[in-house]
């Protein structure tokens, strides 16, 4: 099924992506668009665990590190290999996990995480992204963390081509405005597809490997408590990707969020 679901996450973006090929610069657009589409499934699928790693500016730490010496006592309570461990400069608290499979993963926390939460909570954090890992989420979030990048960098071409372009070009005003509108919605979509469900399960799954769900609960609402106080450094294409959502989301764009309400998760780990 997550085979599946990463073919359909591939063909929908990349068909986006064509849509805004073909908007910008009619069959020439579309050829271009074709070949960085074909690059970027390419790319995505051996490279994207990469790629989230250097949009995110993460180090990796080694055992002399609390972070490594936490997760790797997770590990015995699971049947996974030990995942690379590293760390972001992001003084928001958070988490995410990437990488192709559990033989290729990578688990990381910013460095707010590190310096806001006991070990406990520490412990219920990855805890959360070894269950990712374990369900294998991490190489369809990782892929879609990549096309998102793509199509946010096709729409600011987008922008510097309605403002810059020539006199002809202004006259399909309306399509490069559709452009800039429906891309950047419609990849926030496909993300929330792929994401929320999977969120509730990885918060049941590690409450298991934790041992506990009141170690996870307790990170949940000071994680939340901080967020409100502190500015994430985060690329918005990898939002999706985090334990919490870097960046807060009311109203209409509340039906975006590739994440459950926090009280909402709380309650069911605590029952």
């Amino acid at each position: 099924m997550s085979g599946v679901k990463t073919v359909l996450l591939l063909g929908g973006l990349s068909g986006l992506m064509l849509a805004i090929g073909g908007a910008l610069g009619g069959s020439t657009g579309l050829f271009i668009a074709f070949i960085i589409a074909i690059g970027m499934n390419f790319g995505s699928y051996w490279f994207s665990d990469k790629i989230v790693l250097r949009m995110t500016r993460a180090y990796e730490v080694g055992p002399d590190h609390l972070l490594y010496r936490i997760t790797e006592r997770l590990v015995e309570n699971t049947n996974l290999p030990m995942p690379r461990v590293y760390i972001t400069p992001d003084q928001s608290p958070n988490a995410f996990a990437t990488g192709r499979n559990p033989d290729h993963a990578v688990v990381a926390a910013t460095e707010g995480l590190l310096q806001n939460l006991n070990q406990e909570e520490l412990a219920g954090v990855m805890a959360h992204e070894l269950a990712h890992v374990q369900n294998r989420d991490i190489l369809i979030s990782s892929i879609a963390a990549t096309l998102a990048a793509t199509i946010l960098m096709l729409t600011r071409i987008a922008q510097f081509a309605m403002i810059f372009g020539n006199d002809g070009r202004r006259d399909n005003i309306v399509t490069f405005l559709a452009t800039l509108i429906l891309a950047p919605l419609a990849a926030a979509l496909i993300q929330s597809a792929i994401s929320r469900s999977r969120e509730y399960e990885a918060d049941r799954i590690g409450a298991h490997i934790a041992g506990t769900p009141e170690g996870l609960a307790n990170a949940l609402a000071r994680m939340e408590n901080i967020q409100e106080h502190v500015q994430p450094d985060t690329n918005p294409a990898t939002a999706h990707m985090y334990i919490m959502m870097p960046f807060s989301r009311s109203g209409f764009m509340s039906l975006f969020s590739t994440h459950p309400p926090t009280e909402k998760r709380i309650r069911r780990l605590l029952s």
